[in-house]
């Protein structure tokens, strides 16, 4: 009998995939067999994810798989925070609402009336951001109490997608870990704390760990589809807990940065980190396989790139990633920076503009060409990485002598280079595909073909080639960060 062959469905914030995998001599092999745009729809002044068409799209993903020669399992990861609620007869009472909506501006003073940060924080252990599920759901209660109570259950992205595909509910624990409802030491719901909030607790779905099994494919999508009833595995559902699953070391101080529309910057932990420092950070403390706590800062990374770009197409300016890349090459070091994660830079829109206003308010040079303003981008989050890996430093009292970057960011050369730079420390850049490794490898485990993180890890290492990058000679980076923090600060 071959290998068994194991479905991937990876989720990002523009785009998602289905990509087919086997272990085969020691190694993971990959194939891509569909991809598909993720397009958020605005309708009525909210941002909504159309999420029947992306579970379309995993219909069509598993018909390709069929004629690919089938498959063992099914796992699904997407980004963390959003929801979509139930009726009592299951059935989806509205599209889940997109992170960037605006129903949360303004919300996070409201809950702090009621319970103070840090509190909240010592809590859930989670940064303090308006995105994150309790404050989207106490907007919810504040604007459409109505909804709310006809809610019957809440499911997060891919437990949603999984109980379209198996009729289960049940919440994985790295996506709800996510979502400050969950207790970082326990584990589990802080009931008391919903209850503070007046965010009915019941709606809540039992929490289960990494390589459980979600269910088995319903017997209409079976017959609709031509496929057995396989199990859909509850892999690390949150693709940053994926992506740091197939992190290729075998070190225990480690430095990642899962580099995507969004750069999760952080280290491995056993116990999650909830102290004064972690809090005065905004540290954030979310589940890992094995047991694992991913400690670390949320970074708006490569977003700031992608709608800068989506602008200046609809300008008019046919221009490739590549291009912007060879501009910003092009142009003076350190003329102005930006912090990447201000307020103003969260929703859609013209980015372009955005970081001119920002560096005009704070006294800079505006950069003007579109190269100056990606050379402000790059240096800005290379200054940011290099910000946060000093608060982990600091925090954890540990030494971190390389940096691991994962995901899509590794093919940028130019930011890896600056992050090397910036940051003084060897920059390790693969595997490119780290989510979609990670989600195949705790099937696997799920199967019984590996079994701990390490034989994970390890596999990814034989799968993987890395490219590496060694700090560079620090000319001008001091100076020119004790300006970022001072903007930083302002």
């Amino acid at each position: 009998m071959g290998a068994k062959q194991v479905l991937a469905f990876d989720f990002g914030a523009s785009s998602g995939r289905a990509m087919l995998a086997s272990l085969e001599n020691g190694a993971i092999r990959l194939k891509e067999i569909h991809r598909f745009s993720n397009d958020p729809v605005s309708v009525n002044g909210t941002l909504y994810w159309d999420i029947l068409r992306l579970f379309h799209e995993i219909k069509q993903g598993i018909l390709k798989a069929k004629q690919e020669g089938g498959f063992q399992s099914i796992g699904i990861d997407t980004w963390g925070v959003d929801f979509g609620l139930l009726d009592a007869q299951g059935k989806l009472l509205e599209n889940p609402v997109h992170y960037r909506d605006g129903r949360t501006d303004h919300i996070m003073e409201e809950v702090y009336r009621v319970i103070e940060p840090r509190e909240l924080y010592r809590r859930t252990g989670n940064q303090l951001l308006a995105i994150n599920s309790l404050f989207q759901l106490a907007a919810l209660k504040a604007q459409r109490p109505q909804l709310l109570k006809q809610a019957k259950s809440l499911l997060f992205i891919p437990d949603l997608l999984a109980y379209f595909l198996t009729g289960e509910q049940h919440s994985e624990y790295t996506i709800a870990s996510t979502s400050q409802m969950l207790n970082a030491r326990t584990r589990d719901w802080d009931r008391e704390l919903l209850e503070q909030l007046g965010i009915p607790a019941e709606i809540l779905r039992e929490v289960i760990q990494p390589a459980s099994i979600h269910g088995t494919l319903t017997k209409e999508l079976c017959e609709e589809l031509g496929v057995p009833p396989v199990p859909v595995i509850a892999v690390a559902q949150h693709d940053t807990a994926s992506a740091v699953a197939a992190v290729p070391t075998d070190q225990k101080d480690f430095i990642y940065i899962s580099c995507g529309t969004w750069s999760l910057f952080g280290t491995e932990l056993q116990e999650p980190m909830i102290n004064e420092e972690s809090a005065a950070a905004n540290l954030t403390n979310e589940g890992g396989f094995g047991g694992t706590i991913r400690y670390l800062k949320n970074i708006m990374g490569l977003w700031l790139i992608q709608e800068s770009r989506r602008q200046w197409i609809r300008e008019g300016q046919q221009v490739s990633y590549a291009d912007l890349e060879r501009e910003a090459l092009a142009c003076e070091s350190f003329v102005s920076f930006i912090d990447p994660d201000a307020p103003e830079f969260v929703k859609p829109g013209d980015m372009p503009a955005r970081i001119r206003e920002f560096c005009k308010k704070t006294g800079q040079r505006v950069p003007e060409s579109r190269g100056e303003v990606m050379r402000c981008v790059y240096e800005s989050l290379a200054m940011k990485y290099r910000y946060v890996f000093q608060q982990i430093s600091k925090t954890t009292h540990r030494q971190f002598p390389v940096i691991h970057v994962v995901g899509g960011g590794t093919k940028d050369g130019l930011l890896c280079r600056l992050t090397a730079a910036s940051c003084g420390v060897l920059v390790v850049a693969g595997p490119i595909e780290a989510t979609v490794c990670g989600n195949v490898a705790v099937q696997l485990c799920a199967l019984g073909e590996l079994g701990s993180l390490q034989d994970i890890r390890r596999v990814i290492q034989a799968s993987e080639c890395p490219k590496t990058y060694m700090p560079e000679q620090p000319q001008g980076w001091d100076e020119a960060y004790q300006r970022f923090c001072a903007i930083v600060g302002k």
